[in-house]
């Protein structure tokens, strides 16, 4: 992740000098065109010719170590004609293998304790990078706060200051219902999506902290919010068809001049680990495959769950393929260079509710939830078979499930207004 941000930073500090150098030309044109393009705010200050003088000293040190018969810097590949090295994630699964042979996984087994009630229907969840805490958005416009090591310590029975309380904290800033939740990759800071047309910042590691520090006024609902890896950014889908894209320092928000002819609302937006690209889940069932820089359409996936809503899309970690779900009951994996089917993973009902497929922390296996049956589903990523089917715990259809990046446990929310914890 840390290689990831670094890249994302130093193509924006790229771009940024690229239009200070065309302004220094005087191609006021190309350089608005470029800041387009690449999403670079145009008040970017710049040292005059800052850019000639980079790449001088660039040369220069190139020769140098040339002349000590030094290799590429390490930074770049040399392989790849100069083009910076992406530090992807490495997935356990290889999806690339046809006609898999041989026995499935055994999902390992999970306890489950009913850890808290919302007011309303608990609509979602989010995980923090590090797997250290996750917060919970509800109907009744409020988002709870969990700490994962005081919920595991209470399931163990072992907490030396006798059954604690599992929700750190309540924040109260919303007037409508909770859509989507995300945390920054670094900072203490979670953010919440909501149909208030709002986008609203919370800092955790404040104790006293309830309210919001800060708020983004969207012109439309805003069904789900995703940071980009590097932080400084923030992609929300709404019930325009087209994502937008916000600055979080100046709060500017940018939209694509490639909308693809789009005209349904974006149930799910999310980047990929190094931001190199983000994905988009809409209600006319489509999947639209985006380039992180300048935010063109590079693979539309039209009809991926027919004419029905696709409810969620996430990349594995290698980026190399999308799993999606929608409200046709389908899970389906694809691959990002074609928009080629590969997988799909049967055996549940989803028509009704906004849920979602995810990968657990290693990507062998696949969760979802099934509305009808009030269960939880697991798939083994690779086999693409059905390995586990848990009764959901909640009184009625689960409505999300999200699962930890790091750790082997994961949290269900349910219209019972109840949320889970699995481990």
């Amino acid at each position: 992740m840390d290689a990831a941000v670094q890249e994302a930073k130093l193509l924006r500090q790229v771009n940024a000098l690229i239009v200070a150098h065309l302004r220094d030309q005087n191609l006021t044109q190309a350089a608005a065109a470029v800041a387009a393009a690449t999403m670079t705010p145009k008040a970017d200050a710049s040292l005059p010719n800052h850019l000639l003088r980079l790449v001088a000293k660039g040369l220069a040190a190139e020769r140098e170590e040339a002349a000590r018969g030094g290799g590429a810097p390490p930074a770049f590949d040399s392989a790849g004609g100069g083009g910076l090295a992406r530090p992807l994630g490495t997935s356990a699964v290889d999806f690339s293998v046809q006609n898999v042979r041989g026995p499935s996984k055994t999902f390992p087994k999970h306890e489950t304790r009913h850890i808290s009630d919302h007011k309303n229907v608990a609509r979602c969840a989010k995980f923090s990078p590090d797997g250290k805490h996750f917060a919970t958005g509800s109907g009744d416009t409020s988002i709870k706060f969990f700490e994962v090591s005081k919920i595991k310590q209470t399931m163990l029975g072992d907490s030396k200051e006798g059954p604690g309380r599992p929700v750190v904290r309540t924040f109260y800033d919303h007037v409508q219902p909770i859509n989507d939740l995300d945390f920054h990759p670094i900072s203490p800071i979670l953010i919440s999506a909501a149909k208030d047309n709002t986008i609203k910042f919370f800092e955790f590691s404040k104790t006293a902290a309830r309210k919001a520090f800060r708020v983004i006024q969207d012109t439309h609902n805003v069904r789900s919010v995703c940071f980009h890896p590097c932080g400084d950014y923030i992609l929300a889908g709404t019930d325009h068809p087209v994502a937008h894209l916000y600055d979080v320092n100046t709060f500017t928000c940018f939209l694509s001049a490639n909308p693809q002819d789009s005209s349904a609302a974006i149930n799910q937006v999310r980047y990929s680990g190094t931001g190199s690209m983000y994905v988009t889940a809409s209600k006319d069932g489509s999947l639209r495959i985006w380039d992180g820089v300048s935010a063109e359409c590079v693979r539309p996936i039209i009809g991926a769950h027919g004419s029905v809503e696709a409810t969620s899309a996430i990349f594995t970690k290698d980026e190399r393929y999308i799993l999606s779900s929608g409200k046709d009951s389908c899970i389906k994996l694809w691959e990002v260079g074609t928009g080629r089917l590969v997988k799909q993973y049967p055996g549940v009902v989803n028509t009704q509710f906004r849920c979602q497929a995810v990968f657990n922390e290693t990507e062998e296996f696949v969760l979802s939830t099934d509305e009808q049956n009030n269960e939880v589903v697991v798939w083994d990523a690779l086999t693409s078979e059905r390995v586990a089917r848990l009764p959901s715990g909640h009184t009625g259809a689960p409505r999300w499930l999200e699962h930890s990046p790091v750790d082997a446990v994961f949290v269900t929310c349910g219209n019972d207004r109840s949320v889970r914890f699995w481990k």
